[in-house]
């Protein structure tokens, strides 16, 4: 419970917050919503071109987000954490000069290492104050952020999520894949959450293999 309970920066998770607030507010369109690429050489390959909102939010292109998120501005932004209880609920980092690991401010922010922190519990939390049937957001939107989520159907069962990672002078520290399960109308929220761990090399891609392992092996018992 008290691990449970520990707040920590969301890193890449947040893009599912901040594509709900673009979509709900109509600041994007799906349709419409490309960005054009500075041309800068980001260190990831996939992110160095223009790209739609679900384009990168699949690759997570933290310069796509850092755009959309100045666009929809921190009075929103912090209206909708507080309406979602989202962990501290604090962007007073708004530009990330916390952050250890980068001082690329295209690839740096308020959830990345910095001032915002949440909870695996929380996310669990913020993830059914999204899509529970009580949502405060539209039908529409919720699925056209499902439609971004999703990531493998598996025995029937269609799985969503989001990773994230975030470094502290080039050394993981926090490594996510949160998000739900789904199949006919049962649905389960989940967290996995790996901090950092000495002589283990800690990855998103780890916490997301743990997720799809334990619904694909427990999915009866829930």
């Amino acid at each position: 419970p008290e691990l449970a309970m520990r707040r920590r920066s969301p890193c890449s998770t947040f893009k599912i917050i901040s594509s709900l607030i673009a979509l709900d507010k109509g600041i994007v369109n799906p349709e419409n919503s490309t960005m054009i690429w500075s041309g800068e050489n980001y260190w990831l390959s996939t992110w160095n071109k223009n790209l739609n909102i679900s384009e990168a939010f699949h690759v997570s292109a933290v310069w796509y987000f850092r755009k959309l998120i100045n666009k929809i501005g921190s009075t929103t932004i912090q209206t909708e954490l507080n309406r979602l209880h989202y962990g501290n609920a604090d962007i007073s980092d708004w530009n990330g000069k916390q952050n250890t690991n980068d001082n690329n401010p295209d690839l740096t922010g308020f959830w990345i290492e910095s001032s915002l922190k949440i909870s695996p519990k929380e996310q669990v939390d913020v993830l059914e104050n999204i899509f529970d049937k009580k949502s405060l957001y539209l039908e529409t939107t919720q699925q056209t952020l499902k439609d971004m989520m999703f990531i493998q159907n598996l025995k029937g069962i269609n799985i969503y999520g989001k990773t994230g990672l975030g470094k502290d002078y080039d050394i993981a520290v926090d490594a996510w894949f949160i998000g739900f399960a789904e199949k006919q109308n049962k649905k389960v929220y989940f967290s996995v959450y790996l901090g950092k761990t000495p002589n283990e090399d800690i990855s998103s891609l780890k916490a997301k293999e743990i997720a799809i392992k334990i619904i694909s092996e427990q999915w009866d018992k829930f």
